[in-house]
């Protein structure tokens, strides 16, 4: 079992209203979304890893 206690440090601002800006457009969800998106680290990595094992699976053949 989690013992969790209540904590009363954020009591003042909990019920507040969230907070909109009158000076920044909203972001669209799609603009959100695309924050959280994959993207490649490594360009390029997955065409090595491509081309090694290619060139294992040839060389494999050969010997037989």
């Amino acid at each position: 079992m989690i013992n969790m206690k209540y904590d009363k440090s954020y009591d003042d601002i909990i019920n507040l209203p969230h907070h909109v800006s009158k000076k920044h457009p909203q972001m669209s969800l799609y603009a959100r979304s695309a924050q959280f998106a994959p993207f490649a680290a490594l360009t390029g990595f997955e065409d090595v890893i491509k081309e090694t094992a290619e060139k294992y699976e040839e060389e494999e053949e050969n010997k037989n």
